[in-house]
């Protein structure tokens, strides 16, 4: 069974996976989070349903080969590791792509997606994603560490978009103090995440 602390300071499935190739709890979630980013990346780009779930379940598979074999550079930010990461994997999927289409009358089906346009797309959207999970592990972790009045004044104002006076009245607080919360728990959550990225993502 994994040591779940020392697993949330690889923060990361990336990181997980590059760790333990074999983590199998890791992939599942991986699948998970990354396989509808790329299918909505496909249908962004026009192909149908079943072509997009094809290339879905291919970029993955070229994804877990590359997260296997790929060396990570610990002088260079985990986002731009994840960036050289796509582009390797965008290489190999597009030649797989050209191999399988040639003469099967289906290659203008895929070669929107050979585009530049369409890789940079691609590295974009798995960027966010990896950046979206970055910020949810932040967040559980400033979450823990300031008090309860703290962390709501800073969602009901820069979660839910409530003026300090409107956070104030409900919160039973002082304006200025929910102000200061917000800015707070914002400079906890940038320098969160900011140490989670030294950590190796």
């Amino acid at each position: 069974m994994r040591d779940e602390s020392t697993s949330g300071t690889r923060a990361s499935l990336l990181s997980r996976l590059r760790c333990d190739p074999n983590d199998a709890s890791a992939w599942d979630e991986f699948v998970a989070r990354y396989g509808p980013q790329i299918e909505s990346w496909c249908r962004r780009w026009g192909l149908q349903a079943a072509d997009a779930q094809d290339v879905t379940q291919m970029v993955l598979l070229r994804l877990a080969a590359k997260l296997r074999t790929f060396v990570y550079d610990p002088a260079q930010k985990f986002r731009g590791w994840l960036k050289t990461l796509a582009r390797h994997a965008w290489s190999d999927f597009v030649t797989d792509r050209q191999r399988s289409t040639q003469g099967s009358g289906r290659s203008d089906v895929f070669e929107v997606l050979h585009s530049v346009p369409a890789r940079d797309d691609f590295e974009r959207r798995l960027g966010e994603a990896f950046d979206m999970e970055l910020l949810q592990i932040a967040t559980a972790k400033v979450r823990e560490q300031v008090e309860a009045h703290t962390w709501e004044a800073f969602q009901l104002t820069a979660l839910e978009g409530l003026s300090g006076a409107e956070a104030a009245a409900r919160l039973g607080m002082a304006v200025a103090n929910v102000f200061k919360a917000n800015n707070n728990v914002q400079h906890r959550l940038r320098d969160e995440i900011e140490l989670l990225e030294r950590q190796g993502l």
